[in-house]
């Protein structure tokens, strides 16, 4: 049954239509994502949806009672409410009705069994278990948990958190609101990535229509079971993986492409002719016909797809050469406050290479950027650049942004280029004509500031390039983009992203901040992810017999393929026994029923492996 069915959506704005003809129907356990360019009216439909914004045209309909929640990275404001009251206000109506069920069943008691009463309790009861049954108080900690909150953390006023950490607070809230449609706003930002991966099985497990915007691709691949294409007012809706979308996509762009190549060639073909002869008597009547030809034309013309949207363009300069060495790192001790970040690491990195640094929030990584930077000092330890070094560091706080002046005056500052150069590369950073080039850097949104931040990096000419989460605020394409540009640096990478594609493309090495220490690991995220998820190596081998003694025993025959098949299964069948009794102490652990999917799967796989092998032996034995 369909949770929310859209037909011919219509928005305005200032008079300007943003969409027309948007439609699309969203079930339960459906994950619909948004696609389209910055300004093509992604989270205005999400907030129409949710009621917030007005629609000028269409139909929208939701099931009965159908419990909706919005998270649209707007952070909480700033109060003394502590964050466990912030969480537990999107289901105050829950409480309500647990209070009125605790009445009735008071009133029961005391010998109250009229059918209002009854009718009463049943609604009340029915409500409950609609939105998740009595556990629900339960089930909100845990969504707080798993979004990096500790439980000490629940009783911090809001205005102790940072503002990535109110963003995360605004997504516990609407998860633990329980509700029927989910809507969601950029949910990945300022999420590390194994809070990123729990969010990821969460949505999977989720009983609830889920549409959601996002520029994470892994994320987007992982969660997403249809998309709604919005572009240029109009909407098209594909039902199918992310990356079966982008294939469809790109092929229907290239037929889009070709056709309107054929269709200009034709009328061009036709234009000449009726120029030409239009004014002969003898082909007068041939002329008209080929103008009716045109005019048909016309009328059923495809557009090529508009390759002029406005993109980050990322073109890094040759840099120097440096020294072999260019970071070296030994016996490294750092502390934040009271808190020790790093015991004792060491590493080294070596021109050319293009590393990650990865590690949960609150790890130490931005300072230990900062501390390799000279920012910083360390509590022991030493950090030292090699010979003709030259750093570039793009801040996730964009602390080295000059603001004394225009953004104009911020470019050519912070790269020595002259004006015309400077604007040539404002204008690539969509920083457009005198009014935005004379804006003052200081009253820059937060968008804007990540723009001009990552345009003085690229422009610098350093040979060492430090980034700190540089995909913040950019679209997929722009993400793609800076993607290619860092492949092709000849210079040296230092990254921190939680752009696991980023990640994957770029990195030739992950460096991760394992237990106040660094471990290095070669190749990318997908390398990295596989090591981490790898089994413990197997117990030593027991010190052979000798041989004398071994020659009295007989030879033990090695397993057959079907035997050993049969070992596999029978680990399997306990491994899917053993999570279905911790499933039966707590369903709602979304890593538990993830963990029991995956099991199950694995069991049929050998269950059918089994199968065959068995009738392979039957065949032989001629059974």
């Amino acid at each position: 049954m369909a949770v929310v069915i859209a037909s011919s959506l219509r928005k305005e704005l200032s008079g300007s239509v943003l969409f027309d003809g948007v439609s699309f129907k969203v079930e339960r356990r459906d994950r619909l994502a948004l696609a389209g360019p910055n300004g093509a009216g992604k989270t205005t439909l999400l907030r129409a949806l949710a009621g917030e914004v007005s629609l000028e045209g269409g139909d929208l309909a939701l099931s009965k009672g159908t419990r909706i929640a919005l998270h649209d990275q707007r952070p909480p404001a700033q109060s003394r409410q502590a964050l466990r009251d912030y969480v537990l206000a999107g289901t105050s109506d829950l409480a309500a009705v647990e209070a009125q069920l605790r009445e009735l069943e008071q009133s029961m008691a005391s010998g109250t069994h009229d059918a209002a009463t009854m009718r009463r309790y049943s609604a009340a009861q029915a409500k409950l278990e609609h939105a998740g049954g009595y556990d629900w108080r339960d089930r909100a900690a845990s969504f707080v948990r798993g979004l990096g909150f500790t439980d000490a953390d629940l009783d911090r006023p809001l205005a102790t958190f940072s503002g990535g950490e109110l963003t995360r607070a605004s997504l516990a809230r609407a998860l633990a609101s329980q509700p029927d449609l989910l809507l969601l706003d950029e949910p990945t930002n300022h999420l590390d990535i194994e809070s990123l991966e729990w969010l990821e099985k969460l949505l999977e497990t989720l009983d609830a229509a889920v549409i959601l915007v996002a520029h994470d691709r892994w994320f987007l691949e992982a969660v997403t079971t249809a998309v709604l294409e919005l572009e240029g007012g109009k909407s098209v809706y594909f039902p199918g993986a992310w990356h079966v979308w982008r294939r469809e996509r790109a092929a229907r762009a290239i037929f889009q492409t070709k056709t309107a190549e054929r269709q200009t060639e034709e009328i061009a073909r036709l234009e000449r002719f009726v120029e030409r002869f239009r004014y002969k008597k003898s082909k007068a009547r041939q002329a008209q016909s080929k103008l009716k030809q045109i005019k048909k034309l016309e009328s059923v013309r495809v557009r090529a797809p508009d390759d002029k949207r406005r993109t980050l363009g990322f073109e890094f300069l040759k840099p120097a050469r440096s020294g072999r060495d260019v970071v070296v790192v030994e016996d490294l001790c750092l502390r934040a406050g009271d808190k020790p970040l790093f015991d004792g690491a060491s590493f080294a990195i070596e021109r050319g290479e293009h590393v990650a640094l990865v590690g949960p929030n609150g790890s130490g990584k931005t300072t230990l950027l900062e501390t390799i930077l000279g920012r910083r000092n360390p509590v022991s330890g030493t950090v030292r650049l090699g010979h003709g070094v030259e750093a570039a560091y793009f801040s996730q706080h964009e602390a080295e942004l000059d603001e004394r002046g225009s953004v104009l005056d911020a470019a050519m500052s912070g790269t020595g280029l002259k004006r015309p150069e400077a604007q040539s590369l404002l204008g690539k950073f969509l920083f457009s004509g005198w009014d935005e080039h004379e804006k003052s850097a200081a009253v820059l949104s937060g968008g804007e500031r990540r723009r001009l931040a990552l345009a003085i990096a690229v422009a610098s000419g350093a040979n060492f390039l430090v980034l700190d989460e540089p995909t913040n605020h950019l679209d997929l394409d722009s993400r793609e983009a800076l993607e290619a540009a860092l492949e092709a640096f000849p210079g040296t990478v230092l990254l921190v992203s939680h752009d696991r594609a980023l990640l994957d493309a770029v990195a030739g090495r992950m460096l991760a901040v394992e237990d106040r220490q660094i471990a290095s690991y070669p190749g990318g995220w997908a390398d990295y992810a596989r090591a981490q998820e790898a089994e413990p190596a197997p117990a030593p081998t027991p010190k052979p017999k000798p041989k004398r003694e071994q020659a009295r025993r007989p030879a033990k025959a090695k397993p057959s393929a079907l035997e050993l098949v049969e070992q596999e299964v029978a680990r399997a069948e306990a491994r899917v026994a053993e999570l279905e009794q911790r499933l039966a102490a707590d369903w709602s652990d979304v890593t538990l029923l993830a963990a029991h999917r995956e099991a199950r799967e694995d069991l049929e796989a050998l269950l059918r492996r089994w199968e065959s092998l068995f009738e392979q032996v039957s065949d032989t034995k001629g059974v």
